[in-house]
C-alpha cells in the first residue's frame, strides 16, 4: 500500500484547502444557518474540483473531504461525487455518463443518496418507486437522488418528481429532507443489480470516513490552539499533563480515522474487495469520531458549551456522522457477518 498523493492528488487538495480556507469561515458559516453556501459551491466547481475526482479516485476524494470536514463548509461535495460523479462514472451506461457527468462537474447537477435504506423503497412496472425514507442528507439542495429498491437496485430519481421532499433538521446542517415517493418515475442507473449497489455504499462509507477526518483534525486543532493561549494556575492549560493526555488520546484516534479511510480508499481505485475495510474505517469514523468531537467540546471548557464558537460545529458534525454511517455497533454487525461467512479481506 502507498498512500502518498499523487502530484493530481496533492494539487487538487492545496486548491480546495484554500477555496475552504477563504470562503467557509466562521462568520460566513453563521451567516448561512442550515442551508448551503452556495458561493462556496460554485467557487468549488469553477475550479473544476468535483470534475478532478474522476480522475484523483476515491482516495482523491478524501483527500478533499479531509479539507471540508477542518472547516465544516456546508456544501453537498462528498454527497455529489460518491452517489453522482464516481456512481455514474463506474456504473452508469454511456448514455447516462455523458449525459449526465457534465452537470455534476460544472454544478448544475447535484446527486444525493438515499443509502443506506434497506426495504424502504420498493419498485414496480419497470421503475416506479414507491416508499419513504425519513431523512437524506442535502436533498433540499438535490436535482437527482440515488436510491436503492428491495432487490438493491439502484434508481436515479429526480427530486422535482418525488410525491413529497419534506424538510428535516438534524444534528448537523446538511440542508436534509424527508423523501417520500408514490409511484414515482425512476431511471436505472446503468445495468448492474446489488453490485453496484454494494460498491457505491462502500464509497460512500469511505468518503463520509474521510469527510470524519477532517471534522476530527480541525476539533483538536482548535483544541490545541485554545489550550495553548488560555492559562489556569499562570501557566497554559496545555502544559497540564491530564489536557495532554486527553489531547493524545484524540490525535491517535484521529489518525486512525484517517489511516482506515486512505486504506479503504486505496483497495477501492486499485479494484480490490473493499467491503470489509470500508465498514472498518466507517466504524473508526463513528466509534473515535465520537470521541475526538467529545474531547474537543471538554478542552475547551466553558468556552466549549457556546453554541455559538465554532468548535461546536464540530462537535454537530462529529455526532451527525456517527448516525450517518450507522453507529458503532450496526458496523460490527456486518463485519461480523462478512466474518462468518469467510467474505473478509
Amino acid at each position: 500500500m502507498d498512500f502518498t498523493p499523487t502530484e493530481e492528488q496533492e494539487a487538487a487538495r492545496e486548491l480546495a484547502g484554500r477555496i475552504f480556507a477563504d470562503l467557509a469561515t466562521h462568520e460566513r458559516l453563521r451567516a448561512a444557518g442550515t442551508g448551503t453556501d452556495a458561493e462556496l459551491w460554485k467557487a468549488l466547481c469553477a475550479a473544476g474540483l468535483p470534475g478532478a475526482v474522476e480522475e484523483t479516485g476515491l482516495l482523491g476524494l478524501v483527500l478533499l473531504l479531509e479539507e471540508q470536514g477542518r472547516r465544516t463548509a456546508q456544501v453537498p461535495f462528498a454527497a455529489s461525487c460518491v452517489y453522482g460523479i464516481l456512481a455514474v462514472a463506474r456504473h452508469g451506461t454511456e448514455e447516462q455518463r455523458s449525459r449526465l457527468l457534465p452537470g455534476l462537474r460544472d454544478g448544475t447537477t447535484v446527486v444525493t443518496g438515499a443509502l443506506p435504506a434497506p426495504g424502504a423503497v420498493t419498485s414496480r412496472d419497470g421503475g416506479r418507486l414507491s416508499g419513504a425514507v425519513d431523512w437524506v442528507p442535502w436533498l433540499r439542495d438535490a436535482t437527482h437522488v440515488l436510491v436503492p429498491d428491495e432487490d438493491r437496485v439502484l434508481w436515479l430519481v429526480r427530486t422535482e418528481d418525488a410525491a413529497a421532499v419534506e424538510a428535516v433538521e438534524l444534528t448537523a446542517p446538511w440542508a436534509a429532507a424527508r423523501l417520500v415517493l408514490d409511484g414515482t418515475p425512476a431511471e436505472r442507473l446503468g445495468k448492474g443489480g446489488p453490485s453496484s449497489h454494494d460498491d457505491v455504499l462502500a464509497a460512500a462509507r469511505i468518503a463520509f470516513a474521510g469527510l470524519q477526518a477532517g471534522v476530527c483534525a480541525g476539533s483538536l486543532a482548535r483544541a490545541v490552539e485554545h489550550t495553548s493561549v488560555r492559562e489556569q494556575f499562570g501557566r497554559p492549560l496545555s502544559t497540564h499533563q491530564a489536557v495532554q493526555l486527553r489531547a493524545a488520546d484524540a490525535h491517535m484516534d484521529t489518525e486512525a480515522i484517517r489511516v482506515t479511510a486512505y486504506e479503504a480508499a486505496w483497495r477501492f481505485d486499485e479494484g480490490l474487495d473493499a467491503s470489509g475495510a470500508a465498514l472498518t474505517a466507517a466504524w473508526w469514523a463513528s466509534e473515535a469520531g465520537k470521541r475526538v468531537v467529545h474531547a474537543g467540546q471538554h478542552l475547551h471548557g466553558g468556552t466549549g458549551a457556546d453554541l455559538d464558537h465554532p468548535v461546536h460545529r464540530h462537535f454537530l458534525w462529529g455526532r451527525q456522522l456517527d448516525a450517518y454511517l450507522g453507529c458503532g455497533t450496526e458496523l460490527l454487525a456486518e463485519l461480523g457477518d462478512l466474518l462468518a461467512i469467510g467474505d473478509l479481506s
